[in-house]
């Protein structure tokens, strides 16, 4: 059911208030005009030539009783009921005239909740360096506004220092892998490396990888989860062929059959957070396939948003298991090569599509493999553009 407005609440409730109020005074005023009736004294004359004999008294008596009581009915009607029919249209017309006064009244009372709601919207939408406009007297409104611009300063400090806080965390973390790699390297690359050496050099060496990818997977999800803070326009199709032509490699390997159809489409966000929802969509598509199999790619506008859809073969995956893939940390117990991943790709792309403001979708298929859809909003600009495009067109 489609709740009402606050100003159409508001209007409502002032006009019902109208109604009331006429409907109120309307039985008054007919109750007081009755009891004034009731109690007028009504003098009946008798136009007769003689006094009536003692015997017709009480029938002439009776007989000037309901006189009176019938002029006395008379005149209720003709009073009360021009008043009632009167003042029903005076309480309507009050009703309507309250309920005009209250849609006014909404109107300008809330302006300023508008322009405060349009406000922190934007903000939200786009940095939250931007702070609500304060203006006018310091009543509710700009009570509320300044309550709003101190939690958003608490967040752009939050925001701030977690920023910093992640990329302390990535130099930190990866110095001490780059330096473990470095030093393998070294030793295996001496002459005098015993057989044995060099084989635990490259059981550190893939060991050592895996954890860069961990640090990177965890990097990036944390990324994502603290939201977009300066969003650029980014063209999905020119990521989907940066990504491509970097793991076609991977793909010619496992000899499968790579369909890929991209339209340029725009969305506003973060390009490094994107190449990685698209990077962890291919490998997961790559890694979780199998040999001689296929995968199909398409990215494009559809219904005003961004579509990214990735198809691949791949091993018969249940469909209760489908939404524990992008949990962290889990993978489906039948998917090959498993234990290569580090359980965080699907969750860092569900991350990335939440943080642009868009949704993924995950069906498994019934002859095996997953089918992605991601969707995310297409830029707001070229969402104007599109439209004074369609309008000059209609035009023409």
């Amino acid at each position: 059911m489609t709740r009402l407005s606050v100003r159409t609440r508001l209007a409502l409730l002032i006009g019902c208030l109208g109604l009331v109020v006429g409907g109120v005074t309307l039985l008054v005023a007919y109750l007081a005009v009755d009891h004034a009736i009731a109690r007028q004294p009504i003098d009946v004359p008798a136009a007769v030539e003689t006094m009536p004999s003692p015997e017709e008294a009480p029938q002439f008596k009776a007989q000037l009783l309901a006189t009176g009581q019938d002029i006395r009915e008379r005149l209720r009607a003709q009073t009360l009921g021009p008043l009632v029919d009167h003042g029903l249209v005076l309480t309507a017309g009050l009703a309507a005239a309250s309920l005009a006064a209250g849609w006014f009244v909404g109107g300008v009372t809330l302006r300023p909740l508008r322009q405060i709601t349009a406000t922190a919207r934007r903000i939200a939408d786009r940095s939250l360096h931007e702070r609500v406009a304060l203006t006018g007297a310091r009543d509710e409104w700009w009570e509320l506004g300044s309550a709003i611009n101190a939690m958003l300063s608490r967040l752009d400090a939050a925001f701030a220092a977690q920023r910093q806080f992640v990329g302390n965390a990535s130099h930190e973390l990866k110095t001490p892998l780059a330096i473990n790699q470095t030093l393998l390297e070294v030793a295996m690359g001496r002459s005098d490396a015993p057989p044995e050496l060099i084989r635990l050099g490259e059981i550190m060496l893939e060991v050592n990888a895996r954890h860069e990818r961990l640090v990177d997977g965890l990097l990036a999800l944390a990324r994502a989860e603290h939201g977009i803070t300066d969003p650029r326009p980014v063209d999905l199709a020119e990521v989907v062929g940066g990504v491509l032509t970097l793991l076609r490699p991977d793909a010619d390997r496992l000899r499968l059959r790579v369909t890929a159809e991209a339209s340029p489409v725009v969305v506003d966000g973060d390009r490094v957070l994107l190449d990685r929802l698209v990077q962890n969509l291919l490998q997961n598509a790559i890694r979780h396939n199998v040999a001689s199999g296929w995968l199909r790619l398409a990215a494009g506008p559809v219904d005003g948003d961004a579509r990214l859809t990735v198809v691949n073969s791949g091993p018969v995956i249940a469909p209760a298991n489908v939404p524990e893939l992008f949990e962290p940390f889990q993978r489906a117990a039948n998917r090959v090569h498993s234990a290569r991943g580090t359980g965080l790709g699907l969750s860092i792309v569900r991350s990335v599509a939440q943080a642009h403001g868009g949704t993924v979708n995950a069906v498994a298929r019934n002859e095996g493999g997953l089918e992605v859809v991601v969707t995310i909003p297409r830029s707001r600009q070229q969402s104007d553009s599109n439209d004074q495009m369609d309008l000059i067109t209609d035009q023409l």
